[in-house]
């Protein structure tokens, strides 16, 4: 590389180097100048590397420089200087605004989001992939062991806003109101020699007419045309016929696994229905309460037609089947033997999915939901016994993390998505109330990981508005995979079943443990310490209060 003493720079093309002022005048001649022929120039050079940026190269001659080179070459480093503060001033404005815009500030921001629509006529115009945007997440600048002060912060403006109040229950006729159709088919009374909830119903159908030919969960769902098409077949044989009328059995669940997922509600279905007095809906979690009925098959493909009531009832025909065999045999009707087989339905979304009811429900104060799941089924079953499964709420988000995530899980992803969903959560709990939040659908769909499955004692105490304590049995799934035997004789008890044979029992409590965690997402790992630490401090509160509900320590969770 060559520079010229006079400017101080590389020497660029001639058509670039003549605005040196120094080296070029009004009657400069290339000839003629001693600068351009080189007697007033002392060629230097470097190495191939590039030159650090305002870096600046003094070069002394033999000969005093004059002033005017002097000049020439503060001006040219205060020209650089310039430049470069121009430079690193431009940077670091937009890293501010870019900061801003995407929550990357070192400096933590308050987290405070606006309001969420509670207008359901707004909220029905917009598709559901939007409504994400009432809740727009900013992805914080993790440091893990670092960001824990900041987090905690938040934490600590959560556990500030926690009130646990009680619901205002709404009356029968309300209920009737909003579901009318539902009312006019399931009746009030059961029949008095069956220990399920069953009825005979009018069938107005011939031998031609397809019973299933209407119901959702066939047209939607290949895996379960078989079944039905099973159905079809022996449905007629099962009509029961009284004075030139026919008539089909009916049935309603005896009991529901309402909760929660991630916490052995799969296992728990699976050896409960090895029992020979237990049967089970034809779909394991049928999510009809929570989710089909209202039209909704997936929360992300916006909304199908509504499941009539009658879909929901086809799904316990096999059931119905063999609880019409035994009330019909001769052996029954001589004796009056009253059939001692129950059905069980296991949607691990009952007890906690109330999200749809903004789309259907007139808003009440506060944006709370004016009517819940339990409402209706206690409407109908006033007798109906619960079960819910349990687990450590920290261990618990995790694993619905790797199960539900589809790509770049890692456990730093997860703390990440974890601090997104608590300032989520914080915006909200700072405007509304804890049950608004916690059944807010826009707000729970904002949130990368579920953080409000975890609040059990909030959805417990809502059901415990409507049912008696005794008719929910509290499991753990901790005690569940210690000491299978014990918990399955809980619930055997709880639903007053008959007595077992010892290969009965050993086949229920001595199989596998069913949907375990997959290898795959074993070899994750455990979740970062300092995510754990932060998640023991989010649902310290409501385990407390938990504890308190049930009586019991043992869901404090200090162990796990």
């Amino acid at each position: 590389m060559r520079y010229c003493i006079n400017c101080c720079i590389h020497l660029l093309p001639n058509d670039l180097h003549r605005q040196c002022f120094r080296c070029r005048g009004p009657d400069h001649n290339n000839q003629k100048c001693p600068v351009c022929r080189g007697e007033n120039k002392i060629p230097l050079y470097t190495d191939s590397k590039q030159m650090k940026w305002l870096a600046v190269l003094e070069v002394r001659t033999d000969h005093c420089e004059s002033w005017n080179g002097l000049f020439c070459l503060r001006k040219g480093k205060l020209c650089s200087l310039m430049f470069g503060l121009i430079i690193m001033t431009l940077v670091m404005v937009s890293y501010i605004l870019t900061g801003a815009k995407h929550g990357l500030l070192l400096i933590p921001s308050p987290f405070h989001y606006g309001a969420f629509a509670s207008n359901p006529s707004l909220m029905d115009n917009e598709s559901l992939s939007d409504m994400k945007d009432h809740y727009q997440p900013s992805k914080v600048n993790i440091s893990y062991a670092k960001d824990y002060p900041s987090i905690k912060l938040i934490i600590d403006t959560i556990t500030s806003k926690i009130e646990f109040v009680t619901r205002q229950r709404p009356d029968l006729e309300e209920l009737r109101k909003q579901e009318p159709h539902m009312f006019s088919v399931i009746p009030n009374k059961f029949l008095p020699n069956s220990k399920n909830p069953c009825w005979y119903e009018e069938y107005r159908g011939n031998t031609t007419t397809d019973p299933y030919a209407t119901n959702s969960y066939a047209l939607y769902s290949k895996r379960f045309r078989i079944i039905f098409d099973y159905l079809r077949k022996v449905f007629w044989n099962h009509l029961y016929h009284y004075k030139d009328k026919h008539y089909r059995l009916r049935c309603l669940p005896h009991f529901y696994i309402i909760g929660q997922p991630k916490c052995g509600t799969t296992d728990l279905y699976d050896r409960l229905r090895l029992h020979p007095d237990v049967r089970f809906s034809a779909i394991k979690e049928p999510h009809w309460w929570t989710r089909k009925r209202f039209g909704i098959i997936r929360l992300r493909d916006g909304f199908h037609d509504r499941y009539p009531v009658e879909d929901y009832l086809d799904l316990f025909d096999l059931a119905a089947h063999q609880i019409q065999s035994v009330l019909q045999s001769e052996a029954g009707k001589e004796s009056g033997k009253r059939n001692n087989i129950i059905i069980g339905e296991a949607s691990a979304s009952t007890m906690w999915d109330n999200n749809a009811w903004i789309f259907f429900y007139d808003n009440s104060t506060e944006g709370e939901p004016p009517f819940l799941i339990q409402d209706f089924i206690h409407a109908f079953q006033p007798n109906a016994k619960l079960i819910i499964m349990l687990r450590d709420p920290v261990e618990r988000l995790y694993s619905d993390y790797l199960y539900f995530a589809s790509a770049n899980k890692s456990a730093e992803d997860f703390h990440e998505k974890v601090a997104e969903s608590l300032q989520l959560f914080e915006g909200c709990v700072l405007d509304y109330s804890l049950r608004a939040c916690v059944y807010n659908n826009t707000l729970n769909n904002a949130m990368p990981v579920r953080l409000q499955v975890g609040l059990y004692v909030v959805y417990l105490l809502d059901w415990l508005t409507v049912f008696n304590k005794d008719q929910i049995l509290v499991l753990r799934l901790e005690d569940h995979a210690s000491n299978m035997r014990y918990t399955m004789h809980m619930v055997f008890q709880f639903l007053d079943l008959g007595p077992l044979s010892e290969k009965q029992e050993a086949l229920i409590t001595k199989s596998p443990a069913s949907n375990t965690r997959r290898p795959e997402d074993r070899s994750l790992g455990p979740m970062l310490p300092t995510t754990k630490a932060i998640l023991r401090d989010f649902y310290r509160p409501f385990n407390t209060k938990l504890a308190q509900v049930l009586f019991d320590d043992a869901f404090l969770w200090k162990r796990t």
